[in-house]
């Protein structure tokens, strides 16, 4: 069965810069070259310089006159963070867009980041959550539209609040689903305090739906030296034009959220297929372990104490 491809302009973005996070391949690779496509200067933190390097020539293979660079990132290091946000504020120009894309996907046993974080909550949730703060005077400079990719995940599970770090007991997918709540709540967070304190910033989220990407892939540097059944299945729909969406689609409701026009702004887009698994972006409703703002603002302190990046009161 062919598979229809879905079809979303994106406004001329020639004199923005945009940085995309977990942009060497997959869902990330798609957003970055389509940004570029409509004319945006598009960095690209990676933690692998090969990959990085491929994915640049990449997009410039889809794109000749991409405006495309690599910076060093690897968020599961909190001086790799706040190294990457001198970079560019040395740099000294403002950032337009910001989408937060990067993660890693339940390693089947518990891993720590080089700051002694479970690997899943320190990469997905923390290091984003560092990220921004060290950006955030250029992101207030270019009035940035920043958009935070959670998960279907984020519908199931909860917060482990009396123990985030999964030190007393590990389940993969428990600790995934946090990871993206956790990241999630951030986010909305993000736009409220934006609000508040006149920072000029948006804040809203996306998610990918199902797609056969990396994330489930054989991963030796998060212990996984195979496939999952999980992605198997994904691949055998996705191949089939079945549910699930396609790497291509998957980056649409980023991009659409990273690119709605002023006055149209949501809060959060996905897929608008059955189960919204894949199909066209839309917007979406808000998951009910979202809607907490008393969640929210307990996980921006502890994230605040945990990663000592701290945001502005004004």
């Amino acid at each position: 069965m062919s598979r229809k491809p879905i079809d979303l302009p994106l406004p001329d973005l020639a004199g923005k810069r945009a940085v995309v996070t977990g942009a060497s391949d997959g869902i990330g690779l798609g957003i970055a070259t389509r940004l570029a496509a409509a004319g945006a200067e598009v960095l690209l933190p990676v933690r692998n310089p090969r990959k990085g390097e491929a994915a640049v020539t990449a997009i410039g293979q889809r794109v000749p006159r991409a405006k495309v660079s690599l910076r060093a990132l690897d968020l599961s290091s909190l001086d790799s963070v706040a190294a990457l946000g001198r970079t560019l504020r040395e740099e000294g120009h403002p950032l337009h867009l910001l989408i937060n894309n990067a993660g890693v996907m339940t390693p089947p046993d518990r891993q720590t980041t080089a700051d002694g974080f479970e690997l899943q909550f320190g990469t997905n949730h923390l290091g984003h959550f560092a990220l921004v703060a060290h950006l955030l005077p250029l992101l207030r400079a270019g009035r940035a539209r920043v958009t935070s990719q959670i998960s279907v995940a984020a519908n199931r599970g909860a917060i482990n609040w009396k123990d985030l770090n999964w030190e007393r007991s590990y389940e993969g997918m428990s600790a995934y689903s946090q990871s993206k709540i956790a990241f999630g709540l951030f986010g909305l967070e993000l736009g409220r305090r934006g609000r508040a304190h006149g920072w000029g910033i948006t804040s809203n989220l996306s998610h990918p739906g199902v797609a056969p990407t990396s994330l489930l892939d054989a991963r030796p540097e998060v212990g996984r030296d195979r496939e999952t059944g999980g992605r198997r299945l994904i691949g055998a729909l996705a191949a089939r034009g079945l549910l699930v969406g396609s790497v291509e689609s998957a980056g649409l409701p980023a991009l659409r959220a990273a690119t709605v026009a002023d006055g149209e702004e949501a809060v959060f887009y996905g897929p608008s297929g059955l189960g919204h698994l894949g199909g066209g972006p839309a917007e979406q409703k808000l998951y009910s372990r979202l809607r907490g703002t008393e969640d929210a603002q307990r996980i921006w302190s502890v994230s605040e104490e945990l990663t000592g990046a701290v945001f502005p009161h004004s």
